[in-house]
């Protein structure tokens, strides 16, 4: 048996590509979007009651990574890209209907609009449902995940003195928090785990509408060389 689903909304997303997407919700604080509900969910109606809420599960579409014949096995960044896993033990994209689940921070209530905070949404993504966080339900404090038990080791990011200036620059002029954005999600490591980099090989990525590029001096440090209009 088969069923259809329909978006009640898409995200307007400061992650305008994947790579460097944060790899789990509220990682990177700063990463801010807005969902724009669509009719007949863009009436205050459906929003009424959460002004009372902090925080909301998403459901949404992996709409970038969706496959006609379903993976049984997947091979997740945390285990270096390498190593695979049954794709029921993972969070990793390519999921059997396309669906991923996020607990976004809840920063502001417009009929028609839900502006969100600590994201890991690229942006035009398809959402299906909206479910606000339970605390006593969703925190189980015995729970553990073995594979996945503690965030990822941060890396620390440096900045050259005109990339700084440039990030500040930006920052002003789209009233958004870009330099901790960069730092936030420059500090994940968003480089494949298999992959050495070498000091003069560049990586950027596109941050709402600026180009953010840099490299590494030495593996597991990250200097940011650059902030560019993307």
């Amino acid at each position: 048996m088969s069923y259809s689903v329909t978006p009640v909304g898409f995200m307007r997303s400061c992650f305008k590509e994947k790579f460097a997407i944060p790899r789990q919700p509220l990682l990177a604080p700063a990463a801010r979007g807005v969902l724009e509900l669509v009719p007949p969910f863009d009436r205050a109606v459906a929003v009424e009651g959460l002004e009372r809420i902090s925080h909301v599960w998403l459901l949404f579409l992996f709409h970038q990574a969706l496959e006609d014949k379903p993976r049984l096995k997947v091979r997740p960044p945390r285990l270096g890209g390498n190593a695979t896993l049954g794709v029921f033990a993972s969070r990793a994209t390519y999921r059997p209907n396309g669906i991923g689940q996020s607990v976004v921070k809840l920063d502001r209530v417009e009929p028609g609009r839900l502006w969100l905070s600590g994201i890991d949404l690229l942006d035009g993504t398809p959402v299906l449902d909206i479910k606000p966080y339970v605390p006593y339900a969703d925190r189980v404090p015995e729970a553990f995940n073995r594979i996945a038990d503690a965030p990822p080791v941060a890396v620390p990011v440096e900045w050259s003195a005109s990339a700084l200036t440039q990030a500040q620059e930006h920052a002003q002029r789209l009233g958004e928090p870009l330099v901790e954005l960069i730092e936030q999600c420059l500090a994940q490591d968003p480089r494949p785990a298999y992959q050495v980099p070498e000091p003069e090989r560049r990586y950027g990525v596109l941050l709402w509408d600026v180009q953010v590029r840099w490299h590494y001096p030495e593996p597991g440090r990250i200097r940011v060389l650059e902030v560019v209009p993307g």
